[in-house]
């Protein structure tokens, strides 16, 4: 009687929860949808047998039915690309008659990141997009049987659907400006090594050093605020003599343009700052800072773009990428004539 009463109640989230797949997977099943991996299948079928589950015409229909809604999982500080990249996405996804359900977490641990995708999966969301420049965030994510379409604004990763601007390149663009005006010595403030960003950032200033025969010292690690910068601007200052450094954003840049200013040395007429992002504010730094531009409005619509081509099963640009333009403003000169600051 007891086992009766609890095969009565057996739902397909119970199916989902035993097979460890999304419900989305187990009605893919139970309507003998593609796109389901046999050994899936199999595990999805035995769990039915097992909980001797019989499907309702509602629970048949979940993988059909058309929500016009689309979950967004952003992770770490509402910092400006990230914050800008997810309103545009939400712009354009009104734009096109769909809801979002928005997850922000700020420390992005694995149990966090399930449970929110799990909450979205529940949702009946059509798709899954992850705003993040943390490696382990898109493994994470990765690894999930989501049973939806799933998209990633990351710079760097192997999984199908993917947006991003070209790190890399706007860095080596970036150092490269350094090197035309004639800096032999250029150091670079890096961002968290567990930034995807960060690290395409200082293979790109690594690159373009080495293209030109420079030496590349140890990048000084920040955490993306300016109070990062203004401390590594410290250590630089205490490491030797150079002229010009490129940081991984701009508000790092404006902590070692403090440092400097504090250390008595001109910005650009002794040390020449790069930034990156182009944050509003940057153009109004002493000295306005050159910098690399992110077009991350565009960026939250090109995700949206890419999103729909998924779900209308068109053929969608994998990766859809830009590249930074570098905007040169009054942070950045020819090095001093004694070639050392």
């Amino acid at each position: 009687m007891i086992e009766e009463e609890r095969t009565k109640a057996a739902t397909i989230f119970d199916v989902a929860r035993l097979a460890g797949v999304s419900h989305q997977t187990v009605s893919r099943v139970l309507n003998d949808l593609p796109n389901v991996r046999p050994a899936t299948r199999e595990r999805v079928e035995r769990a039915i047998k097992q909980l001797r589950y019989i499907p309702s015409p509602a629970a048949r229909a979940l993988v059909t039915r058309r929500s016009r809604t689309i979950g967004l999982i952003t992770t770490g500080a509402p910092d400006h690309g990230p914050t800008t990249t997810a309103l545009y996405f939400n712009e354009a996804a009104r734009d096109e008659r769909y809801a979002v359900i928005m997850a922000s977490l700020l420390q992005s641990d694995p149990a966090a990141l399930r449970q929110a995708a799990e909450v979205l999966v529940r949702q009946n969301v059509e798709a899954i997009v992850l705003i993040t420049s943390n490696r382990s965030t898109l493994g994470v994510l990765q690894g999930m049987e989501l049973g939806v379409p799933f998209l990633a604004v990351v710079s760097q990763g192997s999984q199908l659907h993917r947006v991003h601007l070209d790190q890399y390149q706007g860095a080596r663009r970036a150092v490269r400006h350094l090197i035309e005006l004639g800096h032999r010595e250029i150091r670079h403030i890096a961002g968290p090594i567990d930034s995807m960003d960060a690290l395409e950032r200082i293979r790109g200033w690594r690159d373009a050093l080495g293209d030109n025969g420079l030496v590349a010292h140890e990048p000084i690690i920040g955490d993306w605020t300016a109070a990062s910068g203004y401390a590594a601007g410290q250590r630089l200052l205490a490491d030797g003599p150079f002229t010009a450094a490129f940081c991984g954003n701009d508000q790092m840049a404006l902590g070692l343009i403090h440092a400097l200013t504090e250390a008595h040395l001109a910005v650009p007429g002794q040390v020449s700052v790069v930034g990156f992002d182009d944050i509003p504010e940057a153009a109004h730094f002493s000295p306005p800072l050159t910098t690399m531009h992110q077009d991350f409005a565009q960026l939250g619509r090109d995700a949206m773009e890419v999103m729909l081509a998924v779900l209308s099963d068109e053929q969608a640009p994998n990766p859809l990428l830009r590249v930074p333009q570098l905007v040169v403003r009054a942070s950045t000169a020819p090095p001093p004539p004694t070639g050392s600051a």
